[in-house]
């Protein structure tokens, strides 16, 4: 994981303007987290795992399950690329980086061992701004799932209101995709010392 870099901007426009120009390095992803670029290198095989386990899950004929989609926050300086973004089929633009917020259904994080403040927090905060209706934190750190729904407030104040904590094995009820979600195949972190979030 490369160090967070924060980067000062006259206002939020001009970061976010900076941002879309910005070509991180080979092999490094890059994030706008409330005016923060945030880099992170190429991540762990449990991890991928895990994605690629709950993209099969989630029927294709019925929903869009697109991996590393930058989400455009409308009225934020952010653009977070969730590990996987849902959406309802024939909803997407035709092309284009960003996608708005206010199309997606689900966003997935997996969370890594350097990854879990932002994760739990500013993304919490982020993704309920956008009004996403769930955010799915997958914890191979704790093994554990969070489901957050309900989206309400704006800004730094925005958060879900619902929070439902299952851990790996027990079944995960994605309502609003309609899948019952099984985590009995997601792997663990060795060796990482536990968190004490959410």
């Amino acid at each position: 994981m490369w160090r967070t870099t924060e980067m000062t901007a006259v206002d939020e426009r001009g970061m976010a303007e900076f941002f879309a120009g910005f070509e991180p390095p080979d092999g490094i992803k890059a994030e706008l987290l409330r005016g923060e670029v945030v880099m992170m290198s190429s991540p762990d095989l449990v991890h991928n795992r895990i994605v690629a386990e709950v993209q099969d899950q989630i029927p294709h004929r019925r929903w869009e399950r697109l991996q590393t989609q930058d989400v455009d926050i409308i009225d934020e300086a952010s653009e977070p690329v969730p590990d996987l973004v849902v959406l309802e089929r024939g909803v997407s633009p035709e092309s284009g980086r960003l996608l708005p917020s206010r199309l997606v259904t689900l966003v997935v994080k997996v969370v890594s061992k350097t990854s879990v403040d932002r994760d739990y927090g500013v993304k919490r905060s982020v993704y309920a701004a956008g009004k996403v209706p769930a955010y799915l934190i997958v914890d191979p750190v704790m093994a554990q799932c969070v489901l957050l729904t309900e989206p309400q407030g704006v800004g730094d104040a925005a958060d879900y209101q619902v929070q439902r904590i299952t851990k790996f094995g027990d079944p995960v009820p994605l309502d609003q995709l309609d899948v019952g979600l099984d985590t009995s195949e997601f792997g663990t972190l060795p060796g990482v010392r536990p968190h004490r979030r959410p």
